[in-house]
C-alpha cells in the first residue's frame, strides 16, 4: 500500500526543485568587458585571501569574487586557493 504522507513529501520536494530550477535558469550575468580579465593565478590569489576579503567586504566596498573574470580557469583557481587557505584537503582530520 502506498504511504500518502511520503507521496506528499515527494511532491513537495519535486515542486520545490522544479521552481528552484526554473528561477535559476532565468539568471544571467552581464557580458564581461575587460581587456585582460583575471585568470587562474589571480583566482588562486583571490581564493587564498578569501577570509581577509570577507572581513573587508563587511566594512568597505570590497568584493570577494572578481568580475569580470576569465571563466572556468578563474573559478578553478579560486576554489583551489580557498581550499588551501581553509584547509580543504582534510588531511588533518585524523
Amino acid at each position: 500500500m502506498v504511504n500518502i504522507a511520503k507521496l506528499k513529501q515527494y511532491k513537495v520536494l519535486i515542486l520545490t526543485l522544479a521552481v528552484g530550477l526554473l528561477l535559476a535558469s532565468c539568471a544571467s550575468q552581464p557580458t564581461p568587458n575587460a581587456y585582460d580579465p583575471p585568470g587562474f593565478f589571480m583566482g588562486l590569489v583571490h581564493g587564498f585571501c578569501i577570509f581577509f576579503s570577507l572581513i573587508g567586504s563587511i566594512f568597505t566596498d570590497i568584493r570577494i569574487y572578481s568580475f569580470p573574470n576569465s571563466g572556468g580557469w578563474y573559478d578553478w583557481g579560486f576554489v583551489i586557493g580557498a581550499s588551501m587557505f581553509l584547509g580543504g584537503s582534510g588531511a588533518s582530520a585524523n
